[in-house]
């Protein structure tokens, strides 16, 4: 008599409680509502209307730069000069409306189409020259900077020397900061209008499709038929005209060009894509970024309320501490490709063994 053998399948091993609670998809959700809690606890005035409306206002113009950068950025370009651009834009619309009788929303489109000639210019650079994006872009930053210059006559754009007046005027300025829904600016509502239309092109058309796999492995996608090149340029010149409506909202938000406006924006919108990058669907996304954006938003506003004097070292260190911590766990994790160092190896081939006969 045989008894027969019985099998059991191993068991499934338990997956450790951070990945249960979702720590590694939603970690900047976690860290939001700790800082709600604990600030919203221990500061009178962290959890009012006034404040939430100031850090939501305050961070739409790098939400925006963020939604630039994002775009080259899921097939693996980098366009370092969306500070810059957005810089150029104000400084061209203020310029336009100081100095011409245009009238002052032509003006902002004149400046947003320049700032796509730009990122068509760089998308040329990158694609025909065969220049690495860092650099063509870095360059690009600081040839912008040297026209702000020229535009702007390296001074303040506020008001108009002749009159007195603002540059910008009032009816201008209230297209895009009445209020509307939640007291909440127009612009404020454009950005998450624009944030909607490139989540859907990244996430449910071909465009996003073959950009992702641009990003994933540049050589098979361009093998499968993918145009690559066309979409590396395409790519830059979209990111050069969101990076122009950046410095639109600028305009209405703040109506004065100096020269600090723009690249002070370009590292908190690059630190807000890459921690943006492992939330959700563990690749670059539209609102893994704005969530950051605003989880990091609102840890600012918590530690500056905490340290009622002195606090311009926090937003600073705050960004560029998460920006460090990002850009390492989004390289480790292979959810964006960062050029690394690669180790030198001898180039002297060795000796040659000929057969004995």
């Amino acid at each position: 008599m045989t008894a027969a053998a019985t099998t059991t399948a191993p068991a499934k091993p338990r997956r450790p409680l951070t990945q249960r609670l979702g720590f590694d998809r939603f970690s900047a959700l976690y860290l939001w509502a700790a800082f709600m809690i604990f600030f919203g606890i221990t500061q009178d005035n962290f959890l009012t209307h006034t404040s939430i409306n100031l850090v939501l206002t305050g961070k739409v113009v790098v939400a925006v730069l963020g939604l630039a950068f994002l775009i080259p950025l899921a097939g693996a370009t980098f366009d370092l000069s969306i500070g810059a651009l957005m810089g150029f834009s104000v400084a061209v619309t203020m310029a336009l409306a100081n100095k011409t009788s245009i009238p002052q929303g032509l003006c902002a489109l004149i400046a947003i189409a320049l700032c796509a000639l730009v990122g068509f210019i760089s998308g040329f650079i990158v694609v025909k020259l065969n220049v690495n994006s860092f650099i063509a872009t870095l360059g690009m930053s600081q040839v912008l900077g040297a026209l702000c210059i020229l535009v702007s006559g390296n001074r303040t754009l506020n008001n108009n020397e002749a009159t007195g007046k603002p540059i910008l005027s009032a009816s201008y300025r209230d297209f895009g900061r009445r209020q509307l829904l939640f007291d909440l600016p127009a612009y404020f509502y454009f950005m998450i209008l624009l944030a909607i239309v490139v989540w859907f092109v990244l996430e449910h058309t071909p465009f996003g499709r073959y950009m992702f796999a641009t990003g994933g492995n540049r050589e098979a996608a361009r093998l499968s038929g993918v145009k690559t090149n066309r979409l590396t340029w395409s790519s830059l010149v979209i990111s050069a005209t969101i990076a122009g409506f950046a410095g639109t909202i600028h305009t209405w938000k703040v109506g004065v060009y100096n020269s600090s406006t723009g690249p002070g924006y370009l590292f908190p919108a690059i630190a807000a894509v890459f921690f943006g990058a492992s939330q959700l669907k563990g690749r670059p996304n539209v609102w893994g970024t704005l969530i950051a954006v605003f989880a990091l938003a609102f840890g600012v506003k918590g530690l500056q309320l905490t340290f009622t004097s002195g606090t311009e070292w926090i937003e600073p260190l705050f960004e560029g501490a998460s920006l460090l911590i990002a850009v390492a766990f989004a390289s480790r994790q292979g959810i964006v490709k960062i050029p690394k160092r690669k180790p030198k190896t001898d180039a002297t081939p060795p000796p040659a063994t000929g057969a004995g006969g």
